[in-house]
């Protein structure tokens, strides 16, 4: 296609697409942008089991570039859809989603949205038959495309108490049935499963079973009205384990494997309604309500998955210092890495619809190397992220027009301009590292290529031109494992006037008005400068951090190791790999607040001679820590007791990510929580307007803050330009 013809493409007015959007139930957004997330918009997508064309029709009328084919096994489905739904890039055929109903290697993409698993329960509940499911899809694949899997998890064998209300005698008789009629395809006396009822406390019913049972039974319990349906089914057919192992057997690399869960659904459906713990009375997570895996078909010679194979000795690449309080004493250790990283943003503008030039599936082992998730995510180790480069002797313009040139093929001819983005530190409480970040607007141009590889490993990814405010959507449902990419791309919507498009992650509503001291932005910035921090001995650490050396190994789908290199990472000694950063909010007469800490960290004072930052508050996680539930509990208590706030409710604030992926497996949970009570002005706590922190976005560069403050000024509306 020629830069003329992908000017003239009609992608549809972006208000239009956010009117499509919102009126979709919440349901089928998570459904269509976990999609879209991996597809970036443009190419060819199946959409099996597409059942009513819904969620079909959602993505050709979101994407026109997108193709959509909807395959269902029954005609008469595929019939109404086809009279239903009339668009140019969509068409609707018959076909079993566990055949090979399509050509081979036609397909940028697959979905499988809640389809699989009827696959299994009509198949004799053979779990085996949606692994061969998978294996007939990956067939139609072409290389470097993706299968997105939508469906539910099993959490394993092993037996948990499930406690019902005493009192809630509809869900008792519904508990009975499922007892006795569990998988009901089956003949008679091969129907329902093994459950005993024991003591429990009072106002509870207490039963043992299996884990796998339990969620089986309270993910249905409210489908009543179709529970004769329901009932046949039967939703956990794969371990996270398997799904993942199964997919790396067919030549895939697992970009994603996360549960979900429905905000919605965990309020109005679980609190209150059932207890899940273990055999020692130890309370259990909530289950998933949904299960998203990801894989991309490697090309031919490609790695699929990175295996640690020893540690090694410490290459010199990081360097440990420590940094003493003058006051009091404490010691921070700090982790630096050589050179300036410049994050390059190359644009361009085709009517409305801004698309960035960035590099996907750019492999990046280390986050895998220190695993500890709260919620069994697995981390990504191919990732989407932004051009970046190190600068070295030459000025930044000079560094950028050689990057640009010599590995992307974008002469000087085609730059129109340059602007330099935020400076930004993605991890100050451990990395002296500031990442300096360039806007560059270019022509249009059309680019889907590989990226010339300088990885030292069987790829470097590709370098594609991506839709800016798709990228936006991937962050809030977990798609986006790079911050520094999201950052820029608000950076450039904002300084453009551009809307960033809908906020689909979960809702954040506000219910209290707590009045609070507001202080205004220039006082916040005038605060008296501070140098806090001496330079230690090497004797002096606090032995907080240290450096590690592991030598990686790649292997393909047949288990052939392709390269073997050595890495250097930094990982703490006493916490985990995990880090909730939190945006403290409040509705003060009307208006949202966030909070921001007067802190002093050594990153600051390397890079600017002093040591005062407004950070939002972060912390590292005790290894003790497990569980969505049991972060979240001990979240709410860290705030309480360091900010003396009382907490309100508190949310997601889109997925997670990782602040420096090149030298850390650090791995940062956003939140939000309302506070109710309190300000916390004695501990340092400042209260500006949200709307204020959006304008003066440059004067905060302390990474977790800018990504908590434009998330949360995006999910509340008030990003500065009209939403």
């Amino acid at each position: 296609m020629s830069d003329s013809e992908y000017l003239k493409q009609q992608r549809g007015g972006e208000r239009a697409y956010d009117r499509y959007l919102a009126g979709m139930n919440a349901s089928m957004r998570q459904k269509v942008a976990l999609t879209a997330a991996h597809l970036l918009a443009e190419g060819s997508v199946a959409d099996m089991g597409m059942g009513s064309g819904a969620g079909s029709v959602a993505l050709a009328s979101l994407y026109p570039q997108l193709q959509v084919v909807g395959v269902d096994v029954n005609p008469e489905m595929v019939e109404r859809a086809a009279k239903t739904h009339v668009l140019p890039n969509l068409r609707f055929v018959v076909g079993d989603v566990a055949q090979p109903c399509l050509p081979a290697h036609s397909f940028d993409a697959i979905l499988d949205s809640s389809v699989l698993h009827h696959v299994t329960s009509f198949n004799g509940y053979h779990r085996q038959a949606a692994m061969d499911a998978i294996g007939v899809q990956a067939e139609m694949l072409n290389d470097g495309g993706v299968l997105v899997v939508r469906d539910f998890l099993d959490p394993g064998p092993q037996m948990v108490w499930l406690d019902l209300p005493a009192d809630d005698a509809v869900t008792l008789s519904y508990f009975q049935r499922f007892r006795q009629e569990f998988r009901r395809l089956n003949p008679p006396e091969h129907q329902g499963c093994d459950v005993t009822e024991v003591a429990a406390p009072e106002g509870w019913r207490r039963f043992q079973l299996r884990h796998t049972l339990a969620v089986e039974f309270v993910l249905r319990k409210d489908y009543q009205r179709d529970w004769d349906l329901e009932i046949l089914e039967e939703y956990t057919y794969a371990s996270q384990a398997e799904f993942e192992a199964g997919l790396a057997a067919l030549g895939m690399r697992v970009i994603v494997s996360t549960p979900i869960w429905n905000p919605w659904i965990v309020e109005n459906r679980f609190e209150g309604q059932f207890r899940l713990l273990d055999l020692e009375g130890n309370a259990l997570d909530f289950p998933a309500t949904n299960y998203v895996i990801v894989g991309q078909k490697a090309h031919p010679g490609q790695g699929v998955r990175f295996e640690q194979v020893d540690e090694t000795m410490p290459m010199g690449y990081l360097s440990l210092s420590h940094w003493a309080h003058r006051e009091t004493g404490e010691v921070y250790d700090l982790v630096r890495r050589p050179g300036v990283t410049i994050d390059v943003l190359p644009w361009f503008d085709t009517g409305g619809s801004i698309q960035v030039l960035a590099r996907r599936s750019y492999p990046r082992p280390i986050p895998a190397c220190h695993p500890s998730p709260l919620d069994d995510s697995l981390p990504c180790t191919w990732v989407t992220e932004p051009l970046n480069v190190q600068q070295g002797d030459k000025p930044i313009g000079q560094t950028v027009d050689e990057l640009l040139s010599n590995f992307q093929g974008i002469g000087a001819d085609r730059i129109r301009n340059m602007r330099e983005g935020p400076r930004t530190y993605p991890s100050p409480g451990g990395l002296q590292e500031q990442v300096r970040s360039v806007l560059v607007e270019i022509d249009p141009i059309t680019v889907d290529e590989p990226h010339q590889n300088t990885s030292g490993w069987s790829s470097s990814g590709l370098l594609r031109s991506m839709e800016a405010r798709q990228l936006l959507r991937s962050a809030q449902v977990g798609g986006l494992p790079d911050a520094r990419l999201e950052l820029n791309v608000y950076e450039l919507l904002l300084r453009r006037g551009l809307e960033p498009g809908p906020w689909i992650g979960e809702t954040i509503v506000l219910s209290q008005d707590t009045p609070v001291e507001l202080t205004a932005i220039p006082t916040l910035l005038e605060r008296p400068s501070r140098r806090t921090f001496r330079e230690a001995r090497k004797e002096e650490g606090s032995g907080f951090l240290k450096v590690h050396a592991v030598r990686f190994q790649e292997t393909d789908a047949r288990g052939q190791v392709l390269h073997i290199r050595p890495l250097e990472f930094v990982v703490p000694t006493r916490m985990s790999a995990n880090t909730m950063s939190v945006a403290l909010l409040n509705k003060s007469n009307g208006e949202v607040l966030i909070a921001l800490d007067d802190h002093d960290l050594p990153a600051a004072q390397c890079f600017t001679g002093n040591s005062e930052l407004w950070v939002t508050p972060a912390w590292r996680l005790p290894v003790h820590i497990q569980g969505r539930r049991g972060s979240r509990d001990w979240l709410k208590g860290r705030v309480e007791a360091e900010y003396g706030l009382k907490c309100g409710k508190l949310w997601e604030l889109g997925g997670r990510y990782c602040p420096s992926a090149g030298c850390t497996p650090e791995l940062v949970m956003p939140m939000a929580i309302e506070v109710i009570k309190g300000d916390g002005h004695r501990q340092g706590l400042r209260w500006i307007r949200l709307a204020d922190f959006v304008r003066h976005r440059a004067d905060f560069p302390d990474g977790h803050l800018k990504v908590v403050g434009l998330r949360a000024a995006h999910a509340l509306g008030i990003m500065g330009v009209s939403i």
